[in-house]
């Protein structure tokens, strides 16, 4: 017999965060510890670790009503963030372009008047 492989962290997280984007439901930590090991073959012991990695990361939303915590994550929330996450770096991209333009005026402003000396080796 051979032995199965084990799923890595980022295989489970891109799993857990299917289960919510093709259920567009709310669920509680028992239900996705239902869910996960049969339709996405993620082991129930590891499924609160998962979740919780998914939290603390900001893609899988958790509040707590009453005595339980509830949790979701909707595409368009995902599709939301990559779009911020997109502009702050083109607009940093820009920055460093212009700051890398003004550089290299400066330089070539430094050079003027200037002559490469020739260094003797003793």
């Amino acid at each position: 017999m051979s032995k199965k492989k084990g799923l890595s962290a980022e295989e489970k997280r891109t799993r857990m965060m299917e289960i919510f984007f093709e259920t567009k439901d709310v669920f509680q930590l028992k239900d996705l510890e239902k869910i996960a090991p049969k339709e996405k073959g993620i082991t129930a012991m590891s499924v609160k670790e998962v979740l919780q990695s998914l939290v603390d990361d900001g893609m899988v939303d958790c509040e707590r009503i009453g005595t339980s915590n509830y949790y979701w994550a909707f595409p368009s929330k995902a599709l939301h963030a990559r779009k911020r996450k997109l502009e702050v770096l083109e607009s940093q991209l820009s920055e460093g372009s212009q700051k890398h333009a003004s550089l290299q005026k400066s330089i070539e402003k430094a050079k003027i008047g200037r002559c490469e000396t020739v260094k003797q080796i003793k």
